[in-house]
């Protein structure tokens, strides 16, 4: 399907970051491929003007490969990921390993794999990958979701050297405590209300912004990195002051 708008695909739309980020880009003029695993939220999305839901799983690469054929994408956002459980890795289960090494890392990696080469042709695009500050420094108890954001911001670093020349823009989006649902399933309503009611945190709105600042600077310009995270929290050791009262 050809559009004369520019084409964003973002993963891991239904909730969140995605959700955020798929209606400002949907409100800036661009078509919005919201690609999630819910097709009722996805439904809900598709009234908001400019957004196409797409339902499916996103480490299905070849139900995701045929549903992308003939598309051409200008901005693709590897937001999509999943906490697994907060505890000593010791007592981590194999499947919840796996799980968030092929969300985190292996899915956004296949994803870029299927865009890029037609952004490379077509000399244009921007990769915009969903970092964590967990992958920046260490924190108790999440050992492999570290790693696995670790391994994000090592790739988006290195495939920007790839890239050098091609006019195809690589960023990676750091960011510290931002208030979603990530937490949902790994930690009780109490634990997630006591964690956010202890400082402001970021929105995901905060987030899209910033990337829609990033989208908008000149085409010479690569903004490869930004950190975005509450005033309250320490940069390093993710250690947080307590919110003023």
């Amino acid at each position: 399907m050809n559009s004369k708008k520019p084409l964003a695909l973002v993963t891991g739309a239904t909730s969140g970051i995605g959700r955020a980020i798929t209606y400002a880009l949907a409100d800036k003029g661009y078509e919005v491929i919201a690609l999630g695993r819910s097709a009722a939220t996805l439904e809900k999305m598709q009234t908001h003007a400019g957004v196409r839901p797409l339902a499916l799983d996103l480490t299905d690469r070849e139900a995701l490969e045929t549903a992308l054929d003939g598309e051409t994408i200008d901005v693709l956002v590897n937001n999509a990921g999943v906490m697994p459980p907060v505890t000593g890795f010791c007592d981590m289960a194999q499947s919840d390993i796996d799980t968030t090494l092929e969300v985190n890392l292996s899915a956004a990696i296949a994803t870029t794999r299927m865009i890029l080469p037609g952004m490379a042709a077509r000399k244009r695009g921007h990769l915009f990958f969903i970092g964590s500050t967990a992958g920046q420094g260490p924190f108790p108890n999440m050992a492999v979701y570290g790693a696995s954001k670790a391994a994000i911001s090592s790739f988006a670093s290195a495939l920007r050297c790839d890239l050098s020349g091609s006019k195809v823009r690589v960023t990676e989006i750091v960011a510290g405590r931002v208030e979603t649902a990530l937490y949902r399933d790994v930690l009780s309503d109490r634990a997630r209300s006591d964690m956010y009611e202890a400082f402001d945190a970021v929105q995901p709105e905060d987030v899209a912004e910033m990337l829609l600042s990033v989208l908008n600077m000149p085409v010479h310009v690569d903004v490869t990195r930004f950190d975005i995270l509450p005033t309250a929290q320490f940069v390093g050791g993710g250690g947080f002051a307590k919110k003023d009262t």
